[in-house]
């Protein structure tokens, strides 16, 4: 059994953080799913592929796991870059416009 350790990525429509600090254990599914004749549904004999586990820090999902004796790797996400901006730029008299002007 193998799972996979990442941080949670925020939804671009919701920008806050305040929910974004988890980390997420999920597996690894070793099939990809198959579709149903009869009604087209997606499925899977395997419901590991359904766990995502919430933990609060890193630590405490690599001790999860090494305690359940999973085989795990961790995925890093880089520094989120912080873009310095300025409510005043969407108003100065420089800005590009994109629509024509008739």
């Amino acid at each position: 059994m193998n799972v996979r350790i990442y941080r949670k990525i925020e939804n671009n429509m919701q920008r806050g953080r305040a929910n974004g600090k988890g980390w997420r254990l999920e597996y690894d599914v070793p099939y990809a799913c198959r579709a149903d004749p009869l009604t087209g549904w997606q499925g899977s004999g395997d419901t590991q592929g359904q766990v995502q586990l919430t933990f609060p820090t890193l630590e405490a999902a690599i001790a999860y796991a090494e305690r359940q004796g999973i085989d795990y790797h961790v995925v890093s996400t880089g520094p989120r870059a912080l873009k310095l901006q300025s409510y005043a730029d969407n108003f100065k008299t420089t800005r590009l416009r994109l629509d024509s002007e008739e």
